[in-house]
């Protein structure tokens, strides 16, 4: 088995000549593009998909390769996850020759090898570089192609950073010398990703307002965070894919992404002291002025001030680059219960909205409208451990007055606030008198 850390960016294709020069420059150890076909495979019931499992064979020349990757942790297009490859002599799979580790009850399910079938294909032109960075080996490859799946295709313009040996933080500091050439966009959907999508009909997209963050039992404070980022960094690159592909409807919720990462910040503040997000503030200010401009969604996305705040939102996940400025104090209060957390933070907002609403603000309400999405925000990010309809009907009647405020409905406003503030808590500890 092979531990897969690979760094995904979509090219700007009117860029590809400028990086392909860069890296020319890097270094001289070069392979000039290979062919490779890459037959992706599925049950019909997609066994392999809800096991968070993807399985193809990868053709170049005469050479043929299986290979099964398995569940593991995706962060902005940072890719860490167990791969295992398995060398054929024939495009034909070969299931018996994994490990019994790769399977959930530790054997090779019956069946299956009867079951599975070819799904979509990737057929692409692989250009490589590599470089020593730091103490590591970096493999960069361009890929040039497209992915099929029946009828459906779409274009593959990519660029991987993949660690071979030494160490992830080579590979974020390597990325950062690449965009600020302007023409990379850290892309989280993987080729199979977009496979997957072809072969179902390739509906469009559609723009997912943010919801309810859910959290295993007994996380705690610092999964927590760590969560609530990887949520909201998730919810930035998935509505920049949609706006690109021409959906306006996406880029206030790129908007929105970006202030839930402010909000994150915010809630876990006394715990994390400002100045170990101080650059990556700064960046998102920059990043929230360029949206504001008149520009259009491909420059937005490949502008080196986005690329580097997303870039330095992975890596301060990737690495926990906050923990250096947390005493032991503080390393303990981030171990402790998130749901215990929760309380306490559901109790202050409910506390913080009732002081802010509690009398008519006349024609001050629209000031109030950062303070009411912050607050609205954290209970998204706390509100998973507990009854969901309880939940939303609370969640409701607060977002319903932040929507007259916003659209400026008057004679609606005091009707909304009223019932805002009778909303049941559904938290522990609410302090409801």
């Amino acid at each position: 088995m092979a531990q897969e850390i690979e760094l995904k960016f979509i090219i700007n294709h009117d860029g590809i000549t400028a990086l392909r020069q860069h890296l020319n420059t890097l270094t001289q150890e070069h392979q000039d593009a290979a062919q490779l076909l890459n037959i992706y495979y599925e049950t019909p019931d997609n066994w392999l998909r809800r096991h968070d499992m993807g399985l193809r064979i990868r053709g170049e020349g005469e050479r043929y390769e299986m290979t099964m990757k398995i569940a593991g942790r995706v962060v902005g297009g940072l890719h860490q996850r167990p791969e295992y490859n398995i060398d054929l002599d024939k495009p034909e799979l070969a299931l018996e020759k994994l490990p019994a580790e790769v399977w959930p009850q530790g054997e090779l399910p019956a069946e299956l090898a009867r079951r599975v079938q070819p799904l979509f294909s990737t057929d692409f032109a692989r250009e490589k570089w590599w470089v020593n960075e730091g103490e590591s080996r970096i493999e960069i490859a361009l890929d040039l192609g497209e992915v099929k799946a029946g009828e459906h295709q779409e274009a593959i313009c990519e660029l991987e950073l993949e660690l071979m040996s030494g160490r992830t933080e080579d590979v974020l500091k390597l990325s950062r010398q690449l965009v600020v050439l302007g023409v990379l966009r850290q892309g989280s959907l993987s080729k199979a990703a977009r496979g997957y999508h072809l072969a179902q009909g390739n509906a469009p997209r559609e723009v997912k307002p943010l919801d309810v963050l859910r959290l295993p039992a007994k996380a705690s404070v610092e999964q927590g965070m760590e969560a609530a980022l990887e949520k909201a960094l998730a919810h930035w690159q998935y509505h920049e894919e949609l706006w690109i592909r021409g959906n306006a409807d996406a880029r206030p919720e790129i908007q929105n992404a970006i202030a839930l990462i402010r909000h994150t910040l915010t809630l876990f503040g006394g715990l994390v002291p400002r100045k170990a997000s101080a650059h990556l503030r700064d960046l998102l200010t920059q990043v929230e002025a360029t949206l504001a401009s008149d520009i259009s969604a491909e420059t937005a996305a490949c502008d080196t001030k986005t690329a580097q705040a997303k870039l330095a939102l992975t890596e301060w996940l990737v690495t926990r680059g906050w923990r250096t400025f947390v005493d032991a104090k503080g390393q303990s209060k981030l171990a402790d219960s998130l749901k215990r957390f929760a309380d306490i933070q559901l109790s202050r907002v409910a506390a913080e909205l009732r002081k802010t609403f509690m009398h008519p603000l006349g024609d001050a309400y629209a000031d109030q409208l950062p303070r009411l999405s912050r607050e609205i925000d954290s209970v998204l990010l706390l509100a998973g451990y507990y009854d969901t309809a309880a939940t939303q009907r609370w969640l409701e009647e607060w977002q319903g007055l932040r929507h007259v405020i916003a659209t400026r409905q008057q004679y609606e406003i005091e009707i909304f606030r009223n019932s805002a503030l009778n909303a049941e808590p559904f938290w522990l500890h609410s302090g409801k008198r």
